[in-house]
């Protein structure tokens, strides 16, 4: 790793730029893939869904209500 490290500090400023862009996006894609992958096993847990429905219970309590109102305001019509 010192010899890697070493000889790309006697490169080019470019050649280092390039290897830097490069190593950030691998590193990017891997970050990705992991977030991607946790997701996946959080969601499938059953508790995760528990708590997923308990905390969308207000939202579909304010859908509704906007439902309905917008229906009775149709219904007037």
């Amino acid at each position: 790793m010192k010899r890697i490290i070493h000889n790309l500090r006697r490169q080019p400023e470019h050649i280092r730029r390039h290897v830097l862009h490069v190593s950030t996006m691998v590193a990017g894609v891997i970050l990705l893939v992991l977030w991607i992958y946790s997701l996946g096993t959080n969601f499938s847990n059953p508790d995760t869904q528990t708590k997923i429905n308990n905390d969308l219970k207000p939202f579909s309590a304010l859908k509704d209500n906007l439902v309905g109102g917008y229906q009775s305001l149709n219904m007037g019509n």
